[in-house]
């Protein structure tokens, strides 16, 4: 979870490089001229082409130093995973066909699918997942090393088995090794990781033809692909998305046929006739409160923090509408959302100031810190709504945030997270003692660490495994040390000409998708 190391909303709104802006500019100039906004999704010799402006265009391809932020969903055009997710959020096979636990549930042995190879012509067997595996775990630069601290070893079985040895009982991994945490690379290329890095060499849908790096990347279709008979689109062109104005512009005249979009351009992206959707995600914004520190430490004030929060404000002023109000980390409907833990601290600014009064403190005389790393709209809001219960707060940003977010040495900050496909390590990160989000360290809420481990224990299909993962999120959501706020969305918009994309929480899949003219 450490990877994520900037605010999502904040993320949401990043302008591409310099360099990427030129380019855009200079790719609109000229499909002004030639292509006389036509929108043509047909690349060189009339074949499928997606043309990709994105806001994450990875400044990493070694998916063990990218980390499983927002990032992965570019990766996964040339990795593939032991697993990926479906619809429901629900851990489906991917290059394991297949997977099994010992009895005592802290074993559990991924079968692969015969006869397939990385683009380099290197076999996918078990001794490249285990690669892998090690390499995440103990590469110097690894980002997912603390994604990984239930697996204590992996061995192989022949040559298609893969077993991973656990330090506790955990039916979870299947949902970890997916795409956010286990994109895996050909063995040959990672004993190179530098090179890897600008050079990426994975077993997924296509494969690197060009790659500028922090600008653009041209794939093609990768013929070796597991499911490539269900990959429609022939080539890829993925840009690093200029500012926002551009992309709609660039959209709409056919230098892109697919772009992620602030929610204040989805109007204008709409108005100029692109399919503007919301693909489903698990992003969650919170305040995060340090109560080892005042006035946090004080349940009271805690409290009138909590019912100072209108999340309708959020969504209205951050996501246009198209974000929804939340006080857990994951949307409604999914299988760890807990209803009875909903709006459990409804919008109720004078009982915040008869909490503050029982508390001790007059109008005034609270005054904080609000440290983010850049300029934030969120915080502005924090701001006005705690005012107006008689807190004062400074907002203070600091460019290496980071640090002392992470070392738990602030009072007060907030965080957003793109979630993670396993339910039990997004609590985890959020709720338990040495959660990388819990800024309350090594806090945790009553009964948190029982519910979690009651989860890991309980297998993915057991009938009761919704009410064990909904318990856990229920006691997690005891915390007093976050306050979520809102979801932003992640918001695409597309050419008509391409199909709908698969619904899969989370995750970018191309899956059966077409791209016409």
């Amino acid at each position: 979870m450490i990877s994520e190391r900037h605010l999502s909303s904040a993320r949401r709104f990043r302008r591409g490089s310099v360099l990427g802006a030129l380019l855009a500019l200079a790719a609109l100039l000229l499909s002004a001229c030639g292509s006389q906004g036509t929108g043509s999704t047909a690349g060189s010799g009339g074949s499928a082409t997606l043309k990709w402006a994105s806001s994450y265009f990875p400044s990493h391809w070694d998916p063990v130093v990218s980390g499983s932020g927002a990032q992965f969903r570019e990766l996964a055009l040339v990795y593939a995973s032991l697993t990926r997710t479906d619809d429901k959020g629900n851990a489906v096979p991917d290059l394991a066909q297949s997977w099994t636990y010992n009895d005592a549930g802290d074993e559990v042995t991924f079968h692969l699918r015969p006869n397939l190879t990385f683009s380099d012509g290197t076999p996918v067997n078990a001794e490249a997942v285990k690669n892998a595996i090690e390499r995440a775990r103990t590469q110097k630069n690894s980002a997912l090393f603390g994604d990984l601290t239930s697996i204590r070893s992996v061995t192989t079985s022949g040559d298609l088995d893969a077993v991973v040895h656990l330090t506790q009982v955990d039916h979870q991994i299947p949902l970890l090794l997916g795409e956010r945490v286990l994109q895996i690379a050909s063995p040959q290329a990672a004993a190179d990781p530098a090179k890897l890095d600008q050079n990426p060499v994975g077993a997924g849908p296509f494969v690197i033809d060009q790659l500028i790096p922090g600008t653009k990347a041209v794939l093609k279709k990768n013929p070796s692909y597991w499911d490539a008979t269900n990959i429609h689109i022939d080539r890829v062109e993925l840009v690093s998305a200029p500012d926002s104005a551009t992309v709609v512009s660039g959209l709409q005249t056919g230098v892109y046929n697919f772009a992620d979009v602030a929610p204040n351009q989805a109007k204008a992206a709409t108005a100029a006739g692109l399919d503007v959707f919301v693909q489903p995600g698990f992003n969650a914004s919170n305040i995060s409160l340090n109560i080892n520190k005042a006035p946090f430490n004080n349940p009271k004030v805690v409290d009138a923090v909590r019912y100072a929060i209108n999340r309708q404000e959020y969504v209205d002023k951050l996501t246009f509408g198209y974000g929804q109000a939340t006080d857990q980390p994951f949307p409604g409907g999914y299988v760890a959302y807990d209803p009875k833990s909903k709006n459990l601290y409804p919008y109720n600014p004078e009982k915040s100031r008869q909490l503050l009064t029982e508390a001790g403190y007059q109008p005034g005389q609270i005054k904080l810190d609000l440290v983010i790393s850049s300029e934030n709209p969120q915080a502005e809001i924090v701001q006005s709504q705690l005012a107006a219960i008689g807190i004062t707060v400074n907002i203070k940003i600091d460019k290496n945030w980071a640090t002392p977010f992470f070392a738990k040495d602030l009072t007060f900050s907030l965080y957003g997270t793109t979630g993670r496909d396993s339910a039990a390590q997004t609590l985890t990160a959020h709720f338990g003692p040495s959660g990388p989000l819990n800024l309350s360290s090594p806090y945790e809420p009553a009964g948190f660490e029982e519910a979690i481990a009651k989860v890991r224990g309980t297998p993915l299909d057991a009938p009761e495994y919704p009410q064990v993962l909904q318990e856990a999120t229920r006691a997690g959501l005891q915390s007093q040390a976050l306050i979520f706020t809102h979801s932003s969305p992640n918001l695409f918009a597309k050419n008509k000409a391409i199909s709908d994309l698969p619904r899969n929480p989370g995750h970018i899949d191309w899956t059966g998708v077409t791209v016409g003219d």
